[in-house]
């Protein structure tokens, strides 16, 4: 349940529009939601701002129809990430109103997107073989209401491409970098402004990369200030994250 809807709710009690015990039904699973072989977490939205996102590796066909069929019924923001592309077929034939990026392998839905990020994420890619990562990314921050833009293939192999789109680089809030290889880019970018950068490195390279570990200790060892890293191959953490960077500051309650 998200913030928005538990203050309707309280509203309508309070209007004495919504009998007590029909509010207690609407919050029969609150704060989870119970599926013998998934908790669901219906808390998740009214504490981070977001529900629960479904990581589809691991998960049957079967329970994956199961899980979004039983958030679709509360009319819940969903994502789901890292699907393949059987699966969600099969997911988009149960529901259509899902939206497919077949970059990013996720499942979305929202009503409306309400714009709540203060300035624009920008997400940056130093090849195109990174783009999947990146486009995990961008569409976390999208979901979470940001307006999000992309530049992709910048890498520095040819520094130049980066120097070329330096007005939108530096009107970012935000910027996610995302990097195999050596993963130097991060640094660099870091390097031009005076904003968070969040850094990816993805598992792309040839063999001495290890799957994305060199770029990780390289973007560990960044000399950039201002860069942060996440986890190899983990477009969504780097959305979330970016994502809360770009919200305004809330007026935290007296407890």
């Amino acid at each position: 349940m998200e913030r928005q809807q538990l203050e309707a709710l309280l509203n309508r009690v309070r209007t004495g529009e919504l009998p007590v015990g029909a509010a207690l039904e609407e919050l029969r699973d609150f704060p989870t939601d119970s599926m013998g072989f998934a908790n669901l977490d219906t808390h998740r939205g009214l504490r981070q701002g977001f529900p629960e996102v479904v990581f589809g590796p691991g998960k049957s066909d079967q329970q994956l129809l199961e899980i979004v069929s039983r958030i679709r019924a509360r009319q819940r923001p969903l994502l789901v990430t890292r699907l393949a592309e059987e699966t969600a077929h099969r997911l988009l034939a149960a529901f259509p109103e899902l939206r497919w990026n077949p970059l990013a392998r996720t499942l979305s839905f929202q009503q409306e997107t309400t714009i709540v990020g203060v300035g624009l994420v920008l997400v940056i890619t130093a090849g195109t073989s990174d783009i999947p990562v990146a486009e995990e990314a961008a569409e976390t921050a999208r979901l979470l209401g940001n307006n999000v833009e992309t530049v992709f293939d910048v890498g520095v192999a040819g520094i130049h491409r980066l120097l070329e789109r330096r007005k939108l680089i530096y009107s970012a809030n935000v910027l996610i970098v995302v990097a195999g290889m050596e993963g130097a880019l991060p640094s660099v970018v870091g390097g031009l402004v005076d904003r968070p950068v969040i850094a990816v490195p993805t598992s792309i390279g040839y063999g001495t990369s290890f799957n994305g570990l060199t770029a990780l200790l390289g973007m560990l060892n960044s000399c950039a200030s201002n860069v942060v890293v996440t986890n190899i191959d983990n477009g969504f953490g780097a959305g979330f994250v970016a994502s809360l960077i770009n919200r305004a500051p809330r007026e935290i309650p007296h407890r």
